[in-house]
């Protein structure tokens, strides 16, 4: 049987599960209005009938009334003349005294009337939602549908050893290195072959990505090992007597040794992240305090440039983690104040942005300083990624990589505009999911 056909089958047999489960909530519906047309018919029947004969009996008061209808010399009685139910009256007797003799069958018509109305009404509304009931069930059982025809195919397919020898040999022949296809050759293993190279493909991006962590790390650490190691051996050489050289290599190796220090703490920074142990408290802060406090401390710690705050709003309110913030924050107007000139202006903002009637909190950081391409901005948070003309100035390439993953667990997004020679301007935008 060809797989077109069994679908067809299986979309049949899903119709007429839909159809079944329709017509039955139909009937249940309907069940519940006659019950509730008919418990409506009588509590408005005996309203009147009590109405009637409480205005019949009169007194002063309802309780009066009903404490002579309820005597023991009241009677109550629905008798029948002739001439069917146009000829039924009740008739409430106290003693030899008749309080009330009324024709029921007026009353009982409007009451009829007032009733059908409403079973009518609920009937056009079955009817008028019967489409969109059908087709909501049909929905609903779509899920279904798919994975009763997904388990259909594997009850149908027939594995034997030869197929399991396949699998086997084409897992051992699998490298990390390679990117080439998986091919099983069988059209009963397509859906193998095809969950088997999805997994080939990300195991590959995965060990290239960790091959050029690995070679980059490599050679940042190679960099200062080698200027420590070459001082070492000149201060072995002559910094014994000569106390120049003493100096200026104490001076270089407690430089390598801090830039060597402060990349291994950055690595392990990242790799806590990508373990998930970096542990992160998240609580009402104000981005105002957080932001003008790293602008007091550029004032302080650099006077090589002219630093600017500027708050769009008052109290800018989101749940963060306000050390993570801070980290990601200092990173911006570390970066910012490396590539711009002495004396230039380093802007450091913080507001609400609207998008679509919702608004979002944001902080920014722009600066006036060498700028980047255009090619430079896609690649500007990988890891040890560092553009061409920046490779003077140092750094380690991690910096960014840290700060989005910062804004990535804060539900948060980078919005860049940069032009060489012009400057750059690094918006954070929060509540982004």
């Amino acid at each position: 049987m060809s797989k077109d056909t069994r679908d067809e089958k299986q979309t049949k047999k899903m119709s007429s599960i839909a159809n079944a489960l329709h017509g039955q909530m139909v009937r249940k519906k309907f069940g519940i209005f006659l019950g509730a047309d008919i418990l409506l018919f009588l509590g408005i029947s005996f309203a009147w009938l009590l109405g009637s004969a409480l205005t019949a009996v009169g007194g002063d008061s309802v309780v009066q009334g009903w404490i002579k209808l309820t005597g023991p010399d009241t009677s109550w009685k629905l008798t029948n003349s002739g001439g069917g139910i146009r000829a039924l009256t009740y008739e409430i007797t106290s003693g030899e005294e008749v309080l009330l003799h009324q024709n029921v069958y007026p009353i009982l018509m409007v009451i009829l009337m007032i009733v059908g109305a409403v079973a009518v009404l609920q009937i056009l509304g079955v009817l008028f939602s019967y489409y969109f009931e059908h087709k909501r069930i049909k929905n609903t059982l779509q899920p279904i549908n798919e994975i009763a025809l997904r388990a259909d195919e594997l009850t149908k397919l027939s594995f034997d050893d030869a197929k399991f020898h396949t699998i086997e040999n084409a897992i051992e022949n699998i490298s990390p290195e390679e990117t080439t296809e998986l091919s099983l050759g069988d059209s009963d293993l397509q859906g193998i072959e095809a969950a088997m190279n999805n997994m080939l493909k990300r195991m590959h991006n995965a060990y290239l990505q960790q091959a050029r962590f690995v070679n980059d790390a490599s050679h940042e650490l190679r960099t200062p090992i080698a200027v420590i190691q070459g001082y070492a051996n000149m201060l072995d050489r002559w910094g014994k007597e000569d106390e120049a050289i003493l100096d200026e290599s104490i001076a270089a190796i407690k430089t390598e040794s801090d830039h060597m220090n402060h990349l291994v703490e950055q690595l392990l920074f990242l790799a806590r992240g990508d373990a998930g142990r970096n542990t992160m408290t998240f609580e009402d802060v104000c981005l105002n305090d957080i932001i003008r406090e790293i602008y007091e401390e550029s004032l302080m710690i650099d006077e090589k440039h002219v630093y600017r705050y500027v708050a769009r709003d008052e109290n800018v309110r989101m749940s963060a983690d306000s050390s993570m913030i801070k980290q990601a924050m200092r990173i911006l107007v570390d970066n910012a104040a490396k590539y711009t000139d002495e004396g230039d202006e380093i802007i450091l903002s913080v507001g609400y942005q609207e998008e679509d009637g919702v608004k979002k909190p944001y902080i920014q950081v722009q600066d006036s300083g060498m700028g980047m391409a255009e090619v430079d901005v896609k690649h500007m948070f990988e890891r040890f990624y560092r553009a061409d003309d920046t490779r003077a100035v140092q750094g380690t390439g991690l910096g960014l990589s840290i700060a989005k993953w910062i804004v990535d667990k804060h539900k948060g997004s980078f919005v860049i505009l940069s032009r060489k020679d012009i400057g750059t301007r690094i918006k954070i935008v929060f509540g982004n999911e």
